[in-house]
């Protein structure tokens, strides 16, 4: 069974590997972002799309040949009131259209705000397809689910995604990851922009390389972004959306926050209007710290070098005042 590495592979990958693992499934992951990966999705998205998009379908092709099944769930809502992003509810018709020689994906629907779409239905529809039992698979959902749930605390606890994952399989020690630092900067964004260091050109690397501690969404407690995403005059139609901008009224608040840097993806929709809202919460009153950063396949490394180093300095100073 093939995961691609890329879109909510960094929110749920745990989830889905052991649910799958589970019910006899060998799963395969197609690893890192690599420069060949996204020239293949390049090659085969339509313009229109995002650059994340596009990174999946290069992980796609990555995985296609190696693998007897795709796993493509299908999230439509995991919360009520609130949708996904509509390129990642389309997603497995996208690949299917695009792509030739697939293996068959396993794409189960999870909707929330309709009846009979839930997480168990997803559960039986995926353990009919592999010819498993419904008692063996809600079993196996149920110890991914707390191996997942792990996970995020780990998260919370300050260790990026992947960290957290060795941390569950053992191949790293729980001591505290990052030595004190002198700035504390909060990334806000999606887990695929900001955790994908091809898709961001080493963006959290290259912080921690100039002495900034960095904090994500995924390092708070959901009910605060969740209250914070509250305050709002009318709620968010996206769930990603409402995680960054719940996120970003945090960060504006926190004193220990020393500026913000938003990852962004050119062509996004969702992105553009929750961009134009966290700019202009950061211009209130004397402003806030604030870089707006757009990803697509023609950002360069050297402009994005430079306008961290400038952020930085800025912040040094402001500090130092």
């Amino acid at each position: 069974m093939g995961i691609p590495r890329a879109l909510l592979f960094y929110h749920y990958y745990p989830l889905w590997r052991d649910f799958l693992a589970g019910l006899g499934c060998q799963v395969v992951e197609s690893g890192p972002t690599t420069r060949r990966i996204l020239q293949q999705g390049l090659a085969a998205a339509v313009d229109e799309t995002c650059l994340p998009v596009k990174a999946f379908y290069g992980h796609v092709q990555a995985l296609k040949d190696r693998v007897d099944y795709l796993f493509l769930p299908r999230l439509v809502s995991v919360q009520r009131r609130a949708y996904i992003c509509p390129k990642l509810l389309g997603l497995p018709d996208m690949v299917r259209h695009s792509l030739t020689n697939l293996p068959p994906l396993l794409s189960p629907t999870i909707d929330v705000n309709r009846r009979g779409r839930g997480v168990w239905a997803a559960v039986a529809e995926t353990a009919a397809l592999l010819q498993a039992s419904s008692c063996r698979a809600w079993s196996a959902f149920l110890r991914a689910w707390r191996r997942w749930r792990r996970w995020q605390e780990l998260q919370r606890q300050g260790f990026f995604p992947l960290e957290a994952q060795e941390l569950l399989e053992g191949k790293a020690g729980e001591e505290k990851r990052r030595a004190e630092r002198r700035l504390r900067v909060g990334v806000l964004g999606h887990p695929y922009n900001i955790y994908d260091g091809y898709v961001n050109m080493g963006l959290l690397q290259r912080l921690e390389e100039m002495g900034v501690e960095v904090q994500t969404p995924e390092m708070l407690p959901p009910k605060t972004i969740a209250c914070y995403a509250r305050r709002l005059p009318k709620e968010l139609f996206w769930t990603l959306g409402r995680s960054v901008l719940g996120a970003a009224s945090h960060f504006f608040t926190d004193p220990g926050i020393d500026g913000i840097i938003h990852l962004i993806s050119f062509g996004c929709g969702p992105d553009s209007l929750v961009g134009e809202l966290v700019e202009r919460r950061a211009r209130r009153g004397q402003g806030f710290p604030f870089l707006l950063l757009t990803l697509d396949e023609h950002s360069g490394e050297a402009g994005l070098i430079t306008r961290l180093e400038a952020f930085v300095d800025t912040l040094e100073w402001r500090r130092g005042r």
